[in-house]
């Protein structure tokens, strides 16, 4: 079994590293330094993922495509797999709705699991979970971050994933369920203060939700992303002025990009929650970086492993596939939540009224 990762980056390096401890992997990036970090445990390919013809022949050569890209080339990485007929586990943030793509991967008779990453992708998982113990929920809520201990001024943040996908949370429109109604929201508009544990945070709603849009019943949904105090109101501000702009963006890039680089290691850390009535279920999830992985890389790439071991375990019909759909199986949900723990990934459940 041939699987090829697509991204060499913190996150796809994670990947090719947990899947070649069982099977053949190769991974795929433009970026040559990259690729020589991956050599030790995966077969290296240059490729520019942009140029979408070299790319459909490039899947021919693997039974499994693994997407991890960043959110810009996801839509297209989706496409390609589709003409070259292979199935995939994508794991990019992209702005465009995957399940468009349902009748098309259908057609071409593959598998195609999208957002199988930490949030998207655990969160969902959870999520569903949830909603098949509960049924339709009164009130579904993500709580979601990935931070540095030890923050440094003016910004309080480090950078984990693509930049680019970073300014996106704040310039993409987030799509909640409100009383019963999709809705679309500034993400930067209500600036709240969030509690978890000992952990004291500002969050903002974000874009996150997307396939639990259409596959949770709730009269409220949304997803909040976490922050370090002090880091969103710059974001704000800079966003009103226009550095968030198209046009503008590569030279914020510039200015911003070195302020949000220092060393500091990271965590990740995600509440789910889900309530109908007087019965509630929650999970809380917290990693750190460890063995030689960011905390982000591992929260991400791990799942997005896991999600491409029950693809090539399990004969799951043709289609688009959101990770879900793995919470509201019970023997998927409970495999899932052993392979997590088995990465020494803390995932804890609390029930109430059960």
């Amino acid at each position: 079994m041939e699987i090829c990762v697509l991204g060499a980056g913190d996150v796809g390096r994670l990947i090719a590293y947990d899947l070649s401890k069982d099977y053949e992997v190769s991974i795929a990036d433009k970026n040559k330094e990259r690729l020589k970090l991956a050599e030790n445990f995966a077969t290296t390919f240059e490729l520019d993922a942009s140029r979408f013809e070299d790319l459909v022949e490039f899947m021919k050569k693997f039974d499994l495509i693994i997407g991890a890209l960043p959110g810009r080339f996801g839509f297209s990485t989706l496409k390609a797999a589709i003409k070259a007929r292979k199935d995939i586990v994508d794991v990019s943030f992209m702005p465009e709705n995957p399940l468009e793509l349902d009748d098309q991967a259908k057609e071409a008779g593959i598998r195609m699991v999208v957002d199988a990453g930490f949030a998207p992708g655990l969160s969902n998982i959870l999520m569903g979970h949830i909603q098949v113990v509960l049924g339709k929920l009164d009130e579904g809520v993500i709580n979601v971050g990935g931070l540095p201990k030890n923050p440094q001024p003016p910004l309080y943040y480090k950078v984990v994933f693509s930049p680019y996908d970073l300014i996106e949370e704040y310039t993409r429109p987030a799509r909640i369920i409100r009383d019963g109604r999709l809705i679309r929201v500034d993400p930067l508009e209500d600036i709240k203060q969030l509690k978890i544990r000992d952990f004291e945070f500002e969050s903002f709603v974000s874009d996150g939700l997307r396939t639990l849009l259409t596959t949770i019943e709730a009269e409220n949904l949304y997803e909040n992303t976490l922050r370090w105090k002090g880091h969103l109101e710059k974001m704000k501000v800079l966003k009103e002025l226009g550095f968030f702009r198209p046009e503008n963006l590569d030279f914020t890039m510039k200015v911003i990009l070195p302020l949000m680089q220092f060393e500091s290691d990271d965590f990740s850390i995600m509440e789910v929650y889900g309530k109908s009535g007087d019965q509630k279920i929650r999970y809380f999830m917290y990693d750190e970086a460890q063995g030689g992985f960011t905390s982000m890389a591992r929260s991400t790439g791990y799942i997005t492993a896991i999600a491409a071991r029950l693809m090539l375990k399990y004969e799951f019909e043709p289609g688009i596939i959101p990770p879900e759909l793995f919470g509201m199986e019970d023997e998927l949900f409970d495999g899932i939540m052993k392979e997590v723990k088995k990465r020494n990934i803390v995932l804890e459940e609390y029930h109430k009224g059960l």
